[in-house]
């Protein structure tokens, strides 16, 4: 019957050209295929995340020097020597100051052996020297115009020199409960007294205007002995320690430590006589020179700060903030 093979090829075609339905098995296995597919790529992208995450995290690190340390690499320096020159062996520097011409004005201390002297820089040479009674024990120094102000240890009492004439001077009382260093930015005194302070002296009545407790991380910066005044902190040797602190005058906050072992570690390799510590800072201003010294050491250095590189792996604080000095 014609008819109804045409309807059965008619029902055919119809039934071929709409699209087969899934069975519940394939479909499940097509959910299974691209949720897995699904996870690989969000697993996949996560990961990306992550590490961009971490390689802008490092990278941020690195550009503000930031270390696996209690203190950012940024704010610790190593000192490279750029020259020596010869020191008196015999000085107990106690305060030190580049003037011009490569002349420095050194104080020395200890009884029957304090003297405030005017050095030739390359050749060590003392110029000029006044030696101080054997009752002064000579300490911190700085020059404000052509005033050579000097403290002295255990006293409330300095004395200002002509820096022109050294056997003209006259003497003078302050506030600080001691004298260990003075410093000037041009305007005002800075003093330290061997404590955790530091003070600011009008340099006009030598009375203290303001006083600052030195900290770092919450604690407080004992022994501030030698002081120096440059690129607008207070720089101070810490007492006992190889150390420079450089201080906030706003705040009295340390903004970075100086480490220089290797100074005294190389002088105490070579030399036989005893040595005492690191003390004495200077800056030429005009050459931006800096220079250090010790007490009884037998060289000056001229020095270069770099910023460390590398982790510290040191404790700061065990290395650079001795216990308070137990006056008595």
């Amino acid at each position: 019957m014609p008819g109804a093979k045409m309807r059965k090829k008619s029902n055919s075609r119809r039934v071929n050209s709409l699209p087969q339905q899934p069975s519940m098995a394939s479909s499940l296995a097509c959910s299974s295929r691209f949720l897995l597919h699904y996870r690989k790529i969000s697993a996949l992208a996560f990961f990306i995340l992550v590490f961009c995450l971490i390689v802008v995290l490092n990278t941020s690190l690195r550009k503000e020097g930031v270390s696996r340390s209690d203190v950012p690499s940024n704010r610790l320096y190593t000192v490279e020597v750029v020259n020596e020159f010869p020191h008196d062996p015999d000085a107990f520097t106690q305060g030190l100051l580049y003037a011009e011409n490569n002349t420095l004005f050194e104080s020395t201390g200890m009884n029957g052996a304090s003297s405030v002297r005017k050095i030739t820089l390359q050749t060590g040479k003392v110029k000029a020297i006044h030696r101080m009674p054997y009752s002064d024990f000579g300490e911190g120094l700085t020059l404000l115009g052509d005033r050579l102000i000097q403290v002295t240890w255990r006293q409330s009492t300095g004395y200002i020199y002509d820096r022109h004439n050294l056997s003209k001077f006259e003497k003078f009382r302050h506030d600080m409960p001691d004298g260990w260093g003075l410093a000037t930015d041009g305007k005002i005194l800075y003093g330290s007294d061997g404590s955790s302070t530091l003070y600011q002296i009008d340099p006009q009545t030598m009375k203290v205007v303001k006083k600052q407790i030195v900290n770092y991380q919450g604690d407080e910066v004992h022994r501030l002995n030698e002081l120096e005044y440059v690129y607008d902190e207070v720089w101070a040797n810490v007492w006992m320690t190889d150390c420079i602190a450089r201080i906030s005058q706003t705040d009295g906050s340390v903004l970075g430590w100086i480490l220089l072992p290797n100074l005294r570690e190389g002088l105490l390799h070579n030399l036989k006589k005893q040595i005492d510590v690191l003390n004495g800072i200077a800056w030429d201003r005009d050459g931006d020179r800096l220079f250090v010294t010790g007490k009884l050491w037998p060289k000056l250095y001229e020095i270069k700060l770099h910023p460390l590189k590398t982790p510290f792996n040191g404790d700061i604080k065990q290395m650079c903030m001795p216990p308070a000095f137990p006056f008595s």
